[in-house]
């Protein structure tokens, strides 16, 4: 290796531990918000999104909002999913993630999108969040009867009643918190984390 080789070599490695670094503390400030359906991952998101709020403007539940200044420069203005107050109700045509021009948003690439395309086409539910019940405020675990989340559940089988008990089915469900906003409870049963 000549002394050329050796410092592209040490280039080439400083380079991707610094990416590495900042794809790492990017992701770790991303857990404070849940971005919208098809986001792509957070680092590219960043670089895509123009913040033109076309994606909150086409929501037609409000559930897409802009981030705060509070949670700095990098993210001010990027949409997110007001989940704990509100649940995406995965609508039909994703009219948010059609509305994202810059692709920072983005339907899979295997999806056709033509009005002549079947229902075979239909993309996979995104993963937006996880979801948990907490077994300690949630009222079938202390006797009352309820299950009010279960019926809003969009995801058939991810939320089902087991021996009267909500249960969540962790690879069906996909976090879209309707469930938490159907909850009956002020201090809502059902919490809902970043991926």
């Amino acid at each position: 290796m000549d002394r050329r080789d050796f410092f592209r070599a040490g280039l080439k490695k400083v380079t991707k531990t610094v990416v590495s670094e900042i794809d790492s503390r990017v992701e770790k400030k991303a857990k404070r918000y849940i971005r919208p359906p098809y986001a792509l991952n957070e680092v590219e998101f960043l670089l895509a999104c123009t913040r033109c709020d076309d994606c909150v403007k086409a929501c037609p539940h409000d559930v897409v909002f802009k981030l705060s200044a509070k949670l700095g420069a990098g993210v001010v203005g990027t949409p997110a999913l007001a989940l704990l107050s509100k649940g995406c109700h995965l609508c039909e045509g994703w009219p948010c993630v059609t509305a994202c021009t810059s692709g920072a948003l983005k339907l899979p690439e295997s999806i056709d999108e033509s009005p002549d395309s079947d229902k075979e086409n239909t993309p996979p539910l995104p993963r937006l969040a996880k979801v948990m019940i907490n077994e300690a405020t949630c009222l079938p675990f202390s006797g009352p009867e309820c299950g009010a989340c279960v019926p809003d559940c969009p995801v058939p089988g991810a939320l089902i009643l087991n021996q009267e008990k909500p249960y969540i089915v962790p690879d069906l469900c996909v976090g879209c918190g309707l469930c938490r906003q159907a909850c009956i409870l002020e201090d809502k049963a059902i919490k809902i984390f970043s991926l």
